[in-house]
């Protein structure tokens, strides 16, 4: 038996199909049409930024702020999301802005209690960053014992000091500046890295940059001495960097040369 449908019943099809074709335009449009492309920013004042990015229908938000002496201060070093990238309406565009050349010398904040140190990085225009404890006998509970960057460092990257505060030997630490490990014997720098709680990957070894080689001297003249270098056994790199901040539990890596 072969169905039949009558000429209304087509019409009403055709109707449909007409209906559900135009929905489905109409909703590619709309969609399409809450999409745009960020622009490129870099460069840019915050203020330009903000009123492209504004046009738009975007939302900037200066998330960072960094030295630089390539890009002048109040512009943007770079963005989330890349020039190029297709994002909704509203989508927020996260930008670093430049603060410009490294113009304030980092204080000593060091034996200082952490409090009084936050004060005295704010009146040069720095700011405390994260500010990890560590029970320290040989200082009063409160005193900043360690700070990254170090006073007077050059070239640093963040307004920001971090600091490590002395204290009470009933506190449990809950992190660390990590100290420089570089030329130590690996035994040496492991055990270290035990008694505070830290934890260390199987040694990356690799060969150093002016191993000690023995010189070829002629025959009947007296051998000369091996040319110096780093000895087998001695860290040459390390992750974290020194004066980074490291959690109780963390793992580091060592380079060793062979």
């Amino acid at each position: 038996m072969i169905a039949t449908i009558t000429p209304g019943a087509s019409c009403n099809v055709s109707h449909a199909v007409v209906a559900l074709i135009s929905a489905v335009t109409t909703m590619h449009f709309a969609i399409h049409g809450a999409e745009v492309r960020v622009p490129v920013l870099k460069g840019m004042t915050v203020a330009e930024a903000r009123s492209q990015t504004a046009g738009l229908g975007l939302n900037l938000e200066v998330d960072n702020r960094y030295y630089s002496s390539d890009v002048a201060a109040g512009h943007i070093l770079s963005q989330s999301p890349v020039p190029g990238a297709v994002v909704r309406r509203e989508w927020r565009v996260r930008v670093a802005e430049s603060l410009g050349p490294q113009k304030v010398e980092v204080p000593s904040v060091l034996g200082t209690q952490e409090r009084a140190a936050a004060l005295n990085l704010r009146r040069v225009g720095l700011e405390a960053g994260a500010t990890a404890q560590l029970p320290f006998p040989k200082a009063t509970a409160g005193t900043v014992i360690a700070q990254d960057p170090p006073p007077k460092a050059q070239g640093i990257e963040r307004p920001s000091v971090n600091l490590l505060v002395a204290a009470t030997d009933d506190t449990t630490a809950d992190g660390f500046v990590m100290p420089d490990l570089t030329g130590l014997p690996v035994i040496a720098a492991q055990s270290a890295l035990t008694k505070v709680g830290l934890k260390f990957n199987a040694p990356v070894f690799k060969d150093a940059p002016g191993q000690p080689i023995a010189s070829v001297s002629a025959p009947g003249t007296v051998p000369l001495a091996p040319k110096p270098g780093v000895m087998p056994g001695v860290i040459l790199n390390q992750q974290p960097l020194p004066g980074y901040r490291v959690e109780v539990g963390s793992l580091v890596t060592l380079t060793v040369a062979k």
